[in-house]
């Protein structure tokens, strides 16, 4: 079955034709380094990332391109009067890096700065200024901006007419011709640092937002490329910028265009102003990363998703189900002629899922079928079985990125050995008295471990502990 992705700008279901065969080029516009990333930065990133496992495993070879948005009017503001709006951008930059790396999150192919791409950014303005696109306002001021009704496409993805648009907000109105002009450079205010300003021919000064993007893009991907990712609330006016003022400078620009859904908290939508903004660190501390990753992870990806409190614990058990079964079987196994056996292939009802707009929810539903069926085989004493759902639950949690040994926390090691150490005291005792028939005995240290959360299961290989079945 041939990948479909939904296209926003033609709001259908496409078959999924790559440029070149066999490569995909993929744009996903990253943070604005302004702040600490919340939980939609988390979660729009993951979308990318199990969009690019599941490309990569279908035999695509990748190049992920997600930018850094580090000069904006935003970051100059948030630095204020206390930091280097530079020094800020970088320290928010290490937070979102650290975010993504939590969570399994593949780094990108590369991860380019708007400030290191500023000569290509001015190279598009004056293309468009030749074009008749763009104009240097008349103010004096320095700023550039496109001409939204020199473009007739304007508007073209998210289908709104020009005359219905809200004005653009990005810069002082009274140099414009029209209030929805954008502005693609931005002149050098008095109150601004002089470090957040370039030398350009309009005069001093730093990009539009817009327009790092579609410089960004065309520099790493080329003038044509797949597939341009981002969040939902950037459909407008990020991207429709972006795709009005690529292809008003004659790129061909993004082939389909992908948008993830929002979060919402408790049924609102998050916001500062509502006080209701979940935090990745935050996040982060209530669950360990595979579980804030399942849960992230799990729904459509184009659904808004609602973060309540109990929200992790479910993720918690739905994921416990599948590591459990994992553990359980690599276990049963050992030492047989079915360890490290059993074809790690996909099923394919979640291949036609993930091939059906990156189905995960049906996705999911066929790797817990799998685990289930896993567990029945094992307690059929079935080892054949158990070896086929063993390879594909492997192979289908690898790309979801769920499950795997890299996931290991370092910094429980301690106390984990720790613990592990006196367990296993106490199961050789347990053992020692029932092969002294002191069943009594036996049966006592097995209720002690109970009462601790330690579930005991006996097997032909001997007897295997775990912290509440996991």
């Amino acid at each position: 079955m041939t990948l479909r992705l939904y296209d926003t700008k033609t709001q259908a279901l496409r078959d999924f034709e790559p440029i070149t065969p066999g490569r995909v080029g993929m744009y996903v516009c990253g943070p604005t380094v302004q702040s600490s990333p919340h939980i939609g930065h988390l979660r729009s990133a993951l979308v990318y990332d199990i969009l690019r496992r599941w490309l990569n495993y279908s035999g695509f070879d990748v190049t992920l391109i997600r930018n850094v948005t580090d000069i904006d009017d935003k970051v100059l503001i948030n630095a204020g009067e206390n930091e280097q709006w530079w020094a800020l951008a970088y320290r928010m930059e290490l937070e979102f890096t650290a975010g993504y790396n939590t969570l399994g999150i593949l780094p990108p192919t590369y991860e380019p700065r708007a400030t290191a791409n500023i000569q290509q950014m001015q190279q598009l303005i004056q293309r468009l200024i030749d074009a008749g696109h763009a104009y240097v306002a008349a103010d004096g001021s320095g700023d550039v901006y496109f001409d939204v009704r020199s473009w007739p496409d304007y508007g073209a993805l998210t289908r709104q007419d020009v005359d219905n648009m809200e004005d653009a907000a990005d810069a002082d109105p009274r140099g414009k011709r029209d209030p929805r002009d954008f502005a693609v450079w931005k002149g050098h205010k008095p109150e601004e640092p002089a470090s957040a300003a370039w030398p350009s021919p309009w005069g001093e000064g730093r990009p539009g937002w817009h327009i790092e993007c579609s410089a960004m893009a065309a520099r790493y991907l080329g003038a044509n490329f797949d597939i341009h990712g981002g969040g939902l609330d950037l459909r407008f006016p990020h991207h429709e910028n972006e795709l009005a003022q690529s292809t008003a400078a004659g790129d061909g620009f993004a082939n389909y265009w992908v948008h993830n859904g929002l979060v919402n908290v408790n049924g609102q939508k998050m916001s500062k102003s509502l006080g209701n903004s979940v935090y990745a660190a935050e996040l982060l501390d209530q669950a360990p990363a595979p579980v804030v990753r399942y849960y992230l992870g799990q729904a459509h990806y184009r659904s808004t998703i609602d973060y309540h409190d109990g929200s992790l614990a479910e993720a918690e058990a739905a994921l416990e189900r599948i590591t459990g079964f994992l553990d359980r079987a690599e276990r049963r196994m050992r030492g047989t002629r079915f360890a490290g056996a059993g074809p790690v292939e996909i099923p394919a009802e979640f291949a036609e899922a993930m091939n059906d707009d990156l189905g995960v929810p049906q996705a999911l539903a066929v790797l817990h079928e799998t685990v289930r069926a896993g567990n029945a085989a094992i307690d059929a004493d079935d080892l054949s079985g158990a070896a086929r759902a063993f390879g594909a639950v492997t192979a289908m949690s690898e790309v979801l990125g769920i499950a795997g040994s890299s996931w290991a926390d370092e910094t429980d090691a301690a106390p984990a050995t720790a613990l592990a150490g006196l367990v296993e005291h106490l199961i050789a005792e347990r053992q020692s008295a029932r092969e002294a028939r002191d069943f009594s005995a036996a049966d006592r240290i097995r209720d002690i471990l109970s009462a601790g959360g330690i579930t005991i299961e006996d097997t032909p290989a001997g007897a295997h502990w775990s912290i509440n079945g996991k």
